[in-house]
């Protein structure tokens, strides 16, 4: 197939919205779209599954913005909001040895068989927030209540917080913080760029309080006093910006995504009751659910940024170096051409949806994967066990979509716990 250069690129709305029509349009003609990103930077998404799985894991594509021309010579004004991304030092932002340094010092937390010991505490914390849930339901007008302000947000909120070791006083703050700088893709460059100088005092004030704790002798288990710990057993081992950088990425994708993952899952169970009849009947499961909602809806619309360090043919397409690209998780999630015919429908029998790339591909494959599932099936088989007929207080098609272009997921998600259906 000949290589062949993307036609009138996309401009990209900053207050984003539904993805998926925007998904097909584009998907329709290439796995590659050209896009104009927010204050006029030319950029790409990859869209189709094969193309960004192929993407994700390229030898020649690089996360280190050192690799964007563009925003060093002058290109790109000092404002640009993107600049949070592009900027952010951490495992996300760092390839081959630093990134290997890095995501060995954090990964140790996120195995398999440390996630699995804190089931206990989120299927406490989830128990407690199902009766925030009612009492709140109980105690409103309508008997309607936000599943994401009850539940879907501080289930993981609590659980990324402890393990960090974040005194509760601040996880309001944060939350608000974590929603200016990642999600709202729309506000403008100076409430970005101050959300972000307080978001990076606020990890430095946690971090400040676990290293008077280890210095009292009271050295904690949290993510965070491990961290210090290895910045100051080896002064070379993580950096004073890398500490920072690394806890403000543990904080915000440990809540922002997991958030989204559950209230989609809710959305899609409440709309497809067929399927939430094959799971409560015990013909499917709710890790089923989980796979199938990553991909039929995942929590990450278009994620940037990553680099071809040489232009590099993806999917047809060329994409010069230093282009910023975005990976299109959504549009890959519901490309025909690898889920099928029916990709647009919501199926938890569907055999490829484990094999969905929401959680990324490759070197930079999401660290916190295992906990966000164990988060989701948790939070789920709770929920509806609970409340086997909650529903959708709203109609879904009035639900208001977040402001982003990042995120995925709806702003509110009022529901009724028992009865009284959304028409």
């Amino acid at each position: 197939m000949p290589a062949h250069h993307p036609s009138v690129p996309h401009v990209i709305d900053p207050a984003g919205g539904c993805p998926h029509a925007l998904n097909a349009r584009l998907r329709a003609q290439g796995p590659v779209a050209g896009v104009v990103l927010p204050g006029g930077v030319p950029g790409a998404v990859v869209l189709g599954h094969d193309a960004l799985k192929e993407f994700l894991a390229h030898p020649d594509v690089a996360k280190d913005s050192r690799h964007f021309p563009a925003l060093h010579d002058g290109t790109i004004p000092p404002n640009w909001p993107l600049r949070v991304f592009a900027n952010a030092q951490g495992m996300h932002t760092a390839d081959d040895a630093d990134h290997r340094r890095l995501r060995s010092l954090v990964g140790k937390a996120f195995t398999a068989r440390q996630v699995e010991r804190l089931r206990p505490r989120v299927e406490e914390l989830a128990a407690g927030l199902l009766d925030d849930l009612e009492r709140a339901a109980a105690g409103a007008p309508d008997g309607v209540a936000d599943l994401r302000t009850h539940f879907a947000l501080p289930l993981p909120m609590s659980v990324i917080c402890e393990l960090l070791g974040v005194d509760p006083e601040h996880r309001g703050r944060l939350h608000q913080l974590s929603n200016t700088v990642i999600v709202a893709t729309d506000t403008t460059p100076a409430e970005a760029m101050a959300a972000v100088r307080e978001l990076v005092e606020l990890m430095g004030t946690i971090a400040a309080a676990r290293r008077a704790a280890q210095a009292r002798g009271d050295a904690g288990e949290d993510l965070t006093s491990a961290l210090l710990a290895a910045r100051e057993g080896d002064g070379d081992r993580l950096s004073e910006a890398e500490l920072i950088g690394t806890m403000r990425l543990m904080l915000v994708a440990g809540h922002e995504t997991s958030q989204n993952l559950i209230s989609n899952a809710v959305r899609a169970l409440c709309t497809h009751r067929d399927q939430l009849a094959l799971v409560m009947e015990g013909k499917a499961s709710w890790t089923d659910v989980v796979d199938e909602t990553l991909r039929w809806d995942g929590p990450v619309s278009w994620f940037p940024f990553r680099y071809p360090t040489r232009d590099l043919t993806v999917g047809g397409t060329v994409i010069p170096r230093g282009t910023p690209v975005l990976a299109g998780y959504t549009a890959a999630g519901r490309d025909g051409a690898f889920h099928g015919a029916d990709a647009d429908s919501f199926d938890i029998t569907r055999p490829t949806a484990a094999r969905s790339l929401s959680f990324g591909h490759g070197a930079h494959y999401c660290v916190g994967a295992p906990l966000a599932r164990l988060e989701a099936t948790i939070a789920l088989e709770r929920l509806f066990t609970r409340f086997p007929d909650l529903d959708l207080a709203t109609p879904e098609a009035e639900l208001p979509h977040q402001r982003s272009f990042i995120g995925n997921s709806v702003e509110t998600l009022p529901v009724r716990l028992a009865g009284g259906r959304a028409v």
